[in-house]
Parts: C-alpha cells; sequence; structure tokens
C-alpha cells in the first residue's frame, strides 16, 4: 500500500498547492506508516518535490496532456493508484481538482471528501475534517471504504519542507482516445504577475472605485504587496475588468493568507468565496456595509485617499527593510 498525490503544475511550473498537497501527503502517508508517491504531468523541474517528503515521482511526459483535461487526467491517476497500489489519494481542492475528483472516486471506487482542512485523526477508518457551507462551519467525514480519495483545501496545511532521497520513475499510462472527445480551442490567460490561485495576498476592487480608470491604485498597492488582484462581480458583469479576475461564490474562491477589500460591500455571496481567507482587511466608506462584520480589519473612509497613503506607506516601510 501507499498514498498517491497528484502534483499539478500550470505550464511545467509547479503551482503552491503543488507542493502543500505533497506536505500534506507525507504527513499521511507516515500516520498510515508507508511511502508517499507523487505523480506529475509535463512538469519541468520534478526534483522539487522532494524537498516536501515525496518518496518516489512518477513523471508522464506526453503531448497529448499538455492541457488539463478532466476525464484523461482523472484515467491517468486511476491507472498511476493501480500501478502502486495506492489505497489513499489525494489532489487539491482547485478548480481542475473539484471537475477531476469525481471521476477519480468513481474510477476507483473510493470514499471521496472534498475541502479537508486538517490530518486525518484516524486512518482506520480514515476520519477528516471538512469545510462545510461556504467556510462559515465544518464536519468530520468518516471514509470506510477500501480505497480514499482526498481533496486538500487550499492555504488549510501550509509547506512543510521535508527533504527525502526521492527516486523517480517515468511512466506511460494508456490513454484513452474517448477521453480527447471535448478539446479547448482557445485560453485566455490573465496578465497580472500573480495569478490569484496561487496568491498569499489578493488587493480586490468593487464598485465604489466608480471606474476603470480607477484601478491603477488597485494595481499598485497590489504591486508593492506582491499580491494578485481580483474584482466582485458586479465590476466584472459592467466590464470593467475581466472575468478571470472575478472572486466570490459564483466566481474564483480565495483562500489567501490577506484579501484586501477596497470599496466593496460584502454580498453574501462575495463573502462566501473569499471566507476562507485568514486575514481580512475591508476600506469602504460605508459604516454599515456588511463586509465590516466579517472582516478582521476595518476602515471607514475614502478608498481614493486612504489607499494612496496605504501604498504610500508600504513603499517606505519596505524601502526601510
Amino acid at each position: 500500500m501507499s498514498v498517491l498525490v497528484f502534483a499539478d503544475n500550470s505550464e511545467g511550473k509547479f503551482k503552491k498547492s503543488a507542493f502543500e498537497v505533497t506536505s500534506y501527503g507525507k504527513k499521511v502517508a507516515e500516520l498510515a506508516q508507508t511511502n508517499l508517491v507523487v505523480l506529475t504531468i509535463n512538469a519541468n523541474d520534478v526534483s522539487e518535490l522532494a524537498n516536501y517528503g515525496a518518496d518516489k515521482i512518477l513523471k508522464i511526459n506526453n503531448d497529448k496532456l499538455t492541457g488539463f483535461n478532466a476525464k484523461a487526467y482523472a484515467n491517468v491517476i486511476i491507472q498511476a493508484a493501480n500501478k502502486e497500489n495506492s489505497n489513499i489519494v489525494i489532489v487539491d481542492s482547485s478548480t481542475n481538482g473539484l471537475f477531476l475528483a469525481p471521476i477519480v472516486a468513481v474510477g476507483l471506487e473510493a470514499g471521496y471528501a472534498s475541502n479537508v482542512m486538517a490530518l486525518p485523526s484516524s486512518t482506520d477508518p480514515l476520519s477528516v475534517k471538512r469545510k462545510a457551507f461556504s467556510s462559515n462551519a465544518f464536519n468530520i467525514t468518516e471514509i470506510s471504504t477500501p480505497n480514499k480519495l482526498i481533496a486538500l483545501a487550499k492555504n488549510s496545511f501550509g509547506l512543510i519542507e521535508n527533504t527525502v532521497s526521492s527516486s523517480e520513475e517515468d511512466f506511460s499510462p494508456t490513454l484513452n482516445e474517448s477521453d480527447f472527445n471535448i478539446k479547448s480551442t482557445s485560453v485566455e490567460k490573465t496578465s497580472g504577475k500573480v495569478t490569484i490561485a496561487d496568491a498569499d495576498i489578493v488587493v480586490s476592487g468593487g464598485r465604489g472605485l466608480k471606474g476603470p480608470e480607477n484601478w491603477g491604485m488597485i494595481e499598485e498597492l497590489a504591486e508593492v504587496l506582491g499580491a494578485a488582484t481580483a474584482c466582485s462581480k458586479p465590476v466584472s458583469d459592467l466590464g470593467w475588468r475581466p472575468h478571470s479576475e472575478h472572486v466570490g461564490q459564483t466566481g474564483k474562491p480565495v483562500s489567501s493568507n490577506l484579501y484586501i477589500a477596497i470599496g466593496i460591500s460584502g454580498a453574501i455571496q462575495h463573502l462566501a468565496g473569499v471566507n476562507s481567507s485568514k486575514v481580512k482587511v475591508v476600506i469602504n466608506t460605508d459604516p454599515e456595509a456588511p463586509f465590516f462584520k466579517a472582516a478582521d480589519y476595518g476602515i471607514v473612509g475614502d478608498a481614493f485617499e486612504v489607499v494612496p497613503k496605504l501604498t504610500e506607506k508600504l513603499k517606505e516601510f519596505k524601502s526601510n527593510q
């Protein structure tokens, strides 16, 4: 028996979530007293995974798998799990992970727990703590099936360096042509330096900014903080910012260490999508804005006055470091 982790990447470069699920998988493997196998697809430098506990790395290099395909990727994970006799499989809870996990669960006849936020309290049966109700609550899920599938919630476990001597092995799974009936015809990429999916800090703007011409101060603050930029749904709907920056329950979920909401009132759908962020800061002129009830820190003030001053102070602080 072994624990299998799927480490996702973007254009050959591992995402932060890949190192997080590997760190988590190593601890699960230790609890189960077995070894950790990490599966990669078209990754550039797989040796990085050894820093987070990968005992064995299965490498797949196949041009047909260059773009994400849920059916094909799931089929590959299933074959890898069978090959390595892995009764515990771990993926992340990213958009890709949420697409492929149910297919993997069916293929392995595995019990499936999504949005897991902590190590198992027991491994036989497997008992895990999960986020529920848009991260407003949690539950304990027990998986009693022989095979088990865990999807780890982003930024819930962290990166834990645990350097081991790792072996690497090329893996050539069987690819079914039927898995490629759906093809991507084009891909739109965000132009920001930091993606929302990988960002530790997110600076988000709402209709309080009054127009797309004022987004420069959001981008400047994000650049100082090394953050990703985001927006609320109305801003995206108005065409002020691309849909790829829309965060919230109906957009991209955010689980950053710091989320700064500027000119966002805090509709329930938006709060549900960003509630997993560890520290939330809101800047708004309306002291009755719902976001203040959910925020850890709040500033009642005009964003056009507050944000430039905040950016200036942060620049001064960084220059003195």
